[in-house]
């Protein structure tokens, strides 16, 4: 027995190994985030009216960075290797890649860039309101974050579906998707006029109230990709990707909106649901007056 014991020790080392390495792997993954956070903003950086290419170049490393942020969380999941780490190191990617880029595209592509008007005035204006927007976005996204990480098994205000799982306020990095989404679907042409600067200016605070709201949104947790019959998953997978890939614009843009949409579609359905079921008011009776 006891030459057996050093022997099943050194069997177990590889498997140990192996263990401590795939806590690794989630954590690549929001290496890849982070990356593509800083590609965004070096883009953004390098952005002119002339080459508006790279603000394209900046939302699709958002865009990549959106599905980055989806495998680690559900990498870590499936190997059963979250840790403390991986949950602050992804945090703080976030308000890397979902916060400080895509408040910095918004404000770029939608007021920095913008055409001199007629109106000095008002082309200040605009410009200055832009900033207060998207640092709105930027601190909107970071305290969303820090909710959810002090907030144990969050409920939004309206619940749905008992048993579903929901996000309370609108996740960061569909925020970020939306910005991302709209500059793509334009190919990086900046916005050209200033009803079209002042309609961006409410996109980005609605995204910013939208992320600290209580809210819900569907969380998409519940697919299995460990199902026994994955088939109509595969299916709908390769259906989305071909989509992507030949109209990767307004297919991108249209889920985009459709899902920050479906947030106040639930809100609303829950207010007029309420209102509807609300007991009526006591009916008062009058006092019988008597002569």
């Amino acid at each position: 027995m006891d030459d057996q014991a050093p022997k099943r020790r050194k069997e177990d080392q590889p498997s140990r190994r192996l263990r401590k390495g795939m806590y690794i792997l989630p954590s690549l993954f929001t290496t890849l985030n982070i990356a593509a956070g800083y590609y965004a903003i070096l883009q953004i950086t390098h952005a002119t009216v002339a080459e508006p290419w790279h603000l394209d170049n900046a939302a699709k490393a958002i865009g990549f960075a959106v599905l980055f942020d989806g495998l680690d969380g559900r990498i870590a999941r499936m190997t059963k290797t979250s840790s403390d780490f991986g949950r602050e190191l992804d945090s703080l990617a976030d308000v890397i890649t979902f916060g400080l880029a895509p408040a910095l595209l918004a404000w770029m592509w939608g007021f920095r860039l913008l055409p001199s008007l007629s109106n000095a005035e008002l082309h200040t204006k605009l410009l200055q309101l832009g900033a207060i927007s998207s640092f709105l976005f930027l601190i909107a996204g970071t305290s969303r974050l820090a909710r959810f990480n002090i907030t144990v098994n969050p409920q939004p205000s309206n619940p749905g579906r008992p048993g579903k799982k929901y996000f309370v306020g609108m996740p960061i990095p569909a925020s970020a998707g939306v910005v991302a989404a709209m500059v793509h679907f334009s190919d990086g042409e900046p916005v050209s006029s200033w009803w079209m600067a002042l309609t961006w200016l409410l996109v980005v605070v609605a995204l910013a109230y939208l992320m600290v709201s209580t809210w819900r949104f569907y969380s998409f947790k519940e697919i299995d990709l460990r199902s026994r019959q994955p088939f109509r998953l595969i299916i709908f997978f390769g259906l989305l990707f071909a989509g992507i890939w030949y109209f990767s614009g307004p297919l991108l843009f249209a889920i985009a909106l459709l899902y920050m949409f479906s947030g106040v579609f639930w809100r609303l359905q829950w207010v007029f649901r309420r209102r509807s079921n609300r007991p009526p008011p006591p009916a008062y009776k009058e006092a019988s007056q008597t002569s």
